[in-house]
């Protein structure tokens, strides 16, 4: 407070200041005797008078009119008594002018000894008065259109706005009802609104609703309406009025909003191309348009190559190649179209070509005119349809995704008169947009995905070929039945002697990285078992291989190997023995001729890409007949995860089929009809794999194997699980004595003679006169090259099989070379001499040493 003081009175006490700083208003301190001892700024700022002009003089020269004694003389004993007094008082300006302000006088108090009173002062506002002809133009003017209806809904007063929204003029509106001026706004169901408020009284407020009217009879607009109603002095209700505001702006973002959406959750709901086309068709018919066409090109329906055009790449012709892939229309049958789905098509909104696809934005064409001359030319079958079906209306947009083009979407209207406005552009670009996502989303995933199932085709065998030995069947079923690839894997592979290799193993995972490395050991197993390795000593080169595929090094899109299990066996038709090993696999399952079940279990020996642990082989005898299932886990696991149980329940529906084909009552089970046989034509490239079956063998197989294969499966994994399974059942066959002839071999070079002799003489009484002079030669070499360099005992053995093979055994361990001898050497060609007559040729070790074979065509 800005104060002063005058002659000796003593200064206001403390905290007078502040009481009077922490008013807003004009504020001073005057004692009983009129004058004035404090002074805020605010004071000074109403009236222009600093605090030393002020203070210490008397306050009665600050009103503007004279100051009546009788009437201050009442204030002071009033405010004496502790009352106060406020009232209008005019104040003087220091520059004359006269202001009118409130005053406030408050109740007496004491400084010091001195009586006074606080007096505070407002300057009066004018206050601003609304007057008719304002009133009158707001209402009139407003952006909201407005309405007063009587107790019969009739038109008693409108607005401007309203007239121009509704376009009726205002005479035709008054005294009638909206019902049967504009019944296209949904009349009835407003005058029920407002009846509803008439008799509650209670406002209705924000309906919304879409509507025509004659203002812009050829677009939809859509309202936002409020109803109140109106009472008298005596608040009885005498009308409603209503307030009406076009948000048709608002009301097709929002639907633009809702649109894409629901295109996103009903567009793309499966990988497959051409029922994604389907979906967006039937998506935009009939809530965007009532015909939709969905046109792709051709390389992006095909699962070869690139897929598709890039954008950046050029035109390949100035006529695009398409196929019809999707189209819906109101009237059933699409009447309209002038394509099926599936035909070629080559439909291009004239003027436009090729760019239209490749980097061109959407063609709206408001009217379509039939009688234009570029359609007439261009387009006459779809002009005839233009003018029958009456289409008025056109949309097209280009198809493209991550810089690819992929086809056109074609939008028009018939029976819906509105023609399409720019704002159904940007929606239909939109939906377009995530459409052609979702095409190419599945156009990418059936490329892959041929690739994965062409792959695995080629990875599992195409032909199983058990000779005499074996009859074979098998069944594969991946994890994913719609036609996945996994990581299982079996074979079949014929080795010398008659012999016959049987593996089947299971990779780590699923899918085109499990299958990429089941057809490495598939590779590799069928390597090693060409070098004749006994089953242990296979499983243990196989396992340092899996070692160094899981050691290697992997990008971020690569997995790196984990590991596999596997079983290999070896049967021997002649001894009638099967030597196996396993690693980290189930066991082999063998039924006897006698429906006997039995698991042999070799020692399990560890999975496939540990290291540094040992595999043992087991030798067991199989009776003639028999059954000989080699499975991976994902058959036995089932849902309970009991392998043990799983392998009782496969037993037992395996003993319930006679092992024997030449038993009563023996014949192709139920349930196994379409069994096929793998390397067989599968159908277009990406057929599903679930489901293979195959029989093969040199012989025909009783007709019931490959049917029990696919029951067997049936009945133990009657639904889908998250495993792949793998089946192989092969029927043991024995060669008999009257096949199969042997002898002693002295080591002396006389007895070559005699040995040829023996084995012309054997293969002429088989009646193979043909391969008697081969024979002859391969004999000769085969045992002078034993009797010359290896070490007694030696035997020569002859077999006949699906081939003639000849085995010269010795006790030596060196195996023979191949060499190519100079036109000087007097030897070195018998070998050589060999492997242009025989078929094949090679060598095996055995425990007591090794075994010269050779095998030859039968005619």
């Amino acid at each position: 407070m800005d104060s002063a003081r005058h002659g000796s009175e003593p200064p206001p006490p403390p905290g007078t200041r502040d009481l009077l700083d922490a008013s807003t208003d004009a504020a001073a301190v005057v004692c009983g005797t009129g004058e004035v001892i404090g002074w805020t700024r605010a004071a000074e700022q109403l009236l222009g008078l600093p605090a030393r002009d002020v203070v210490g003089f008397s306050a009665a020269r600050l009103p503007a009119g004279p100051v009546d004694p009788v009437r201050v003389s009442g204030v002071a004993e009033r405010c004496r008594a502790g009352m106060g007094w406020s009232g209008h008082v005019p104040l003087r300006h220091r520059d004359g002018h006269r202001i009118d302000a409130d005053l406030r006088v408050s109740a007496c108090f004491r400084i010091g000894s001195r009586e006074c009173f606080l007096v505070s002062a407002r300057e009066q506002r004018q206050r601003w008065t609304v007057g008719q002809s304002v009133v009158d133009g707001f209402l009139t003017r407003s952006p909201v259109g407005m309405a007063v209806m009587d107790l019969d809904l009739r038109y008693v007063w409108m607005n401007d706005t309203l007239e121009r929204f509704g376009g009726v003029p205002r005479e035709q509106r008054l005294g009638r009802r909206l019902s049967e001026l504009l019944p296209g706004l949904q009349a009835e169901t407003l005058e029920g609104l407002m009846r509803k408020v008439l008799l509650t009284g209670v406002p209705v407020t924000d309906y919304e609703y879409v509507g025509w009217s004659w203002a812009d009879p050829h677009r939809q607009h859509a309202y936002s309406t409020s109803f109140f109603p109106l009472t008298d002095d005596d608040d009885l209700v005498i009308g409603v009025c209503y307030m009406v505001l076009d948000v048709t702006e608002r009301w097709n973002a929002r639907q633009l909003l809702s649109l894409v959406n629901d295109a996103g959750t009903s567009i793309g709901r499966t990988l497959d191309v051409m029922r994604t086309a389907q979906e967006l068709a039937d998506f935009a018919v009939p809530r965007f348009a009532d015909f939709v066409v969905v046109d792709l090109l051709e390389p992006v329906l095909s699962t070869e190559g690139h897929g598709a055009w890039l954008t950046d790449a050029g035109p390949a012709s100035a006529r695009p190649v398409m196929r019809r892939a999707g189209m819906a229309s109101v009237r059933p049958g699409c009447p309209e179209a002038v394509a099926r789905v599936g035909d070629r098509v080559d439909f291009l909104p004239p003027p436009h070509d090729v760019n239209l696809l490749i980097d061109g934005e959407p063609i709206l064409i408001p009217v379509l005119d039939p009688s234009d001359a570029l359609w007439v030319a261009e387009q006459p079958a779809r002009v005839e349809s233009i003018r029958h079906f009456g289409l008025h209306s056109l949309i097209s947009v280009p198809m493209r995704a991550r810089n690819t083009a992929l086809g056109l979407t074609t939008f028009l209207r018939s029976l819906n008169p509105t023609p399409f406005q720019p704002d159904d552009v940007l929606l239909a670009r939109e939906v377009v947009a995530r459409a052609a996502l979702c095409v190419d989303n599945a156009r990418r995933y059936t490329r892959e995905h041929t690739a994965a199932i062409t792959l695995q085709r080629s990875l599992l065998p195409q032909a199983l070929m058990g000779g005499t030995a074996l009859e074979v069947a098998s069944y594969y079923l991946p994890a994913d039945p719609s036609g996945g690839v996994g990581g299982d894997w079996f074979d079949v592979i014929p080795l010398s002697g008659a012999r016959v290799g049987l593996v089947v193993g299971d990779v780590v995972g699923h899918g085109i990285t499990a299958a990429a490395a089941m057809g490495r050991l598939r590779t590799a197993v069928q390597t090693l078992a060409d070098m004749d390795l006994p089953p242990a000593d296979l499983l243990a080169h196989l396992d340092d291989l899996v070692l160094r595929l899981s050691e290697e090094k992997t990008d971020e899109s690569t997995t790196a190997f984990l590991g596999a299990t596997c079983l290999y066996a070896v049967y021997d038709p002649v001894s009638r023995r099967c030597t196996m090993a396993r690693a980290g696999h189930p066991p082999p399952v063998v039924v006897a001729p006698g429906g006997q079940v039995s698991f042999p279990e070799p020692p399990a020996g560890p999975p496939l890409g540990l290291g540094g642990l040992g595999f043992e082989s087991t030798e067991i005898e199989l009776a003639e007949n028999s059954l000989l299932g080699l499975f991976t886990d994902g058959l036995v696991s089932g849902a309970d995860r009991d392998m043990e149980l799983g392998m009782s329940r496969l037993g037992e529906v395996l003993a319930r089929h006679p092992t024997d084909p030449d038993a009563e009552g023996a014949g192709p089970a139920g349930g196994g009809a379409g069994a096929g046989v793998a390397g067989s034509d599968g159908g277009e490239a990406g057929a599903s794999l679930a489901g293979r079956r195959a029989a093969h063998t040199c012989r025909d197989p009783a007709p019931d194997l490959a049917a029990l294969c696919a029951s067997v499966v049936q009945r133990l994994i009657p639904v889908p699980q998250p495993d792949d399974i793998a089946l192989l059942l092969t029927r043991t066959h024995a060669l008999g004595a009257e096949d199969v002839v042997s002898w002693d071999v002295p080591a002396d070079p006389a007895a070559v003679a005699d040995a040829r002799a023996r084995a012309t003489l054997q293969v002429e009484d088989w009646g193979l006169t043909e391969l008697a002079m081969t024979t002859e030669l391969i004999v000769s070499e085969l045992v002078t090259n034993a009797v010359r360099y290896a070490e007694p005992p030696i035997h020569l053995r002859l077999l006949r099989d699906s081939r003639l093979t000849c085995e010269v055994a010795d006790a030596s361990s060196t195996a023979p070379r191949l060499r190519h001898a100079r036109s000087t050497d007097e030897g070195g060609r018998g070998l050589f001499l060999v492997a242009q007559l025989a078929h094949r040729w090679g060598a095996r070790h055995t425990h007591g040493g090794k075994i010269i074979w050779a095998e030859q065509e039968i005619p």
